[in-house]
């Protein structure tokens, strides 16, 4: 179903991504985050479809749609950098913060912070040209809108 989009995305200079893909990709890449801890909780997965229904205007059985296929498409993905470079070029850089802002909430959600997410968000991050300062401002954010 995916390989299409896997193809594309394992591609040496990969094309820039249709919006429906860039939403699978952060979907993907919110899952990615999720699971980075090896818990992938209730909580996170709400989070998720709370994220995707107001970043993408969706409806939550669209939310919940679009979380599945990403479920499938994460599983199915190589690597996190291909998500992100992806992301990086469909995104542009005055809306990586709100990327980033996501993404936090993602790892916040089960109320822990972890090495393992700090690690991934860290290379995220960075892979989204966005500074150290940038990430900590995004996690505030996230914080503070829990």
């Amino acid at each position: 179903m995916f390989q299409n989009l896997l193809q594309r995305l394992l591609a040496p200079a990969p094309a820039r991504l249709a919006d429906a893909e860039a939403r699978l990709a952060l979907a993907a890449l919110l899952i990615r985050v999720a699971k980075s801890d090896n818990l992938y909780s209730a909580e996170e997965v709400e989070r998720i479809d709370r994220v995707l229904s107001l970043r993408f205007d969706l409806d939550a059985f669209a939310a919940e749609r679009l979380r599945l296929d990403a479920e499938q498409l994460e599983g199915e993905a190589p690597d996190t950098v291909r998500f992100t470079r992806a992301l990086k070029d469909a995104v542009p850089l005055e809306n990586r913060t709100g990327l980033m802002e996501a993404l936090w909430s993602v790892a916040l959600a089960d109320g822990q912070r972890d090495a393992m997410e700090d690690q991934l968000l860290r290379i995220v991050s960075n892979l989204l040209g966005l500074t150290d300062v940038q990430s900590a401002q995004a996690r505030r954010q996230a914080q503070a809108q829990e």
